[in-house]
């Protein structure tokens, strides 16, 4: 049997508009794509971290979009207002203040509420500090890790760097300019003498790249009347043999089984670890103290 076309019922069929992430320059005004700049253009609005710091590029492209704060204290609230947004139709552009949206910038949670909301992520590739800096050090490229920025006590600085010492890519870390100096004592003192790039103020006027090792270049930045800029920090892979992964403890027991003294276990297991005897010492006296610990 035929059915009449007056007697179908029509659905309307809700279009969701698109999320673009979407890289801005780290300093230069010129580092950024045609298709960036089309984009900022045509979007419905534009979230970014601070708008007055987007402002700057906007005028200086001739553009404007409508903007909306977007950062780490309102991105859980603001995220679920994007999203309604895009379901709306919108098309929203999210920019950081500069690089790449989401690289130790805000933009996760509004990227995964918009995917799990069946909206259309697209990302325009552009500006990133630390490929920037990867590209210009002369340091291994094949193979890296990212890893942000260190934790900004040292204690907690020098357990990360412990767990990365068996990595045998490049590391790469963004530092803040008041703390790198604390952060390369504390490269020295964990990883030893490896191959160490600081590049400071990427694509801007006072660009430049620091190569030597964490103490060398230490020194050259404690030198200099003040420490300003934006910072990445890269470190290369140990020179030689690996470094020594045995676990502390281990490495303690092994050399008081060749009859070295416990003293002096712990002395050399810190000497060939980058550590403080105190360091050791405290490790080996925490575990002797745990519960079911096979002690000394």
């Amino acid at each position: 049997m035929s059915v009449s076309p007056f007697q179908l019922t029509f659905h309307r069929t809700t279009v969701f508009g698109t999320l673009y992430i979407i890289a801005s320059p780290i300093g230069n005004l010129e580092d950024i794509t045609l298709r960036a700049v089309r984009l900022l253009r045509d979007s419905t609005l534009i979230a970014c971290e601070d708008t007055r710091h987007t402002r700057k590029l906007l005028d200086h492209l001739g553009i404007s979009t409508p903007m909306v704060s977007y950062h780490e204290y309102n991105e859980a609230a603001r995220a679920s207002e994007l999203v309604a947004k895009l379901e709306h139709g919108d098309n929203i552009a999210l920019v950081s203040d500069a690089g790449t949206p989401l690289i130790s910038d805000p933009g996760f949670r509004l990227v995964t509420a918009a995917i799990a909301a069946g909206i259309r992520v697209v990302p325009v590739p552009g500006p990133s500090a630390a490929l920037a800096a990867l590209a210009g050090s002369g340091l291994a490229t094949d193979s890296f890790r990212f890893c942000g920025f260190l934790p900004p006590k040292s204690t907690q600085r020098r357990k990360t760097l412990e767990q990365l010492r068996r990595e045998t890519c490049t590391l790469i870390f963004y530092e803040a300019p008041h703390r790198v100096l604390d952060a390369l004592e504390d490269v020295e003192a964990v990883l030893g003498s490896r191959p160490v790039v600081v590049a400071r103020e990427l694509t801007k006027v006072h660009e430049e790249f620091l190569r030597g090792t964490a103490a060398t270049v230490r020194a050259e930045l404690v030198a200099r009347p003040s420490i300003r800029g934006e910072f990445t920090v890269l470190i290369g892979k140990a020179d030689g043999a690996e470094p020594d992964d045995t676990p502390i403890d281990a490495a303690v027991r092994a050399l008081e089984g060749q009859g070295v003294t416990r003293m002096d276990a712990i002395k050399q297991v810190a000497r060939t670890r980058g550590m403080s005897k105190r360091e050791v010492y405290d490790f080996m006296t925490r575990l002797a103290s745990e519960p079911g610990s096979r002690g000394s």
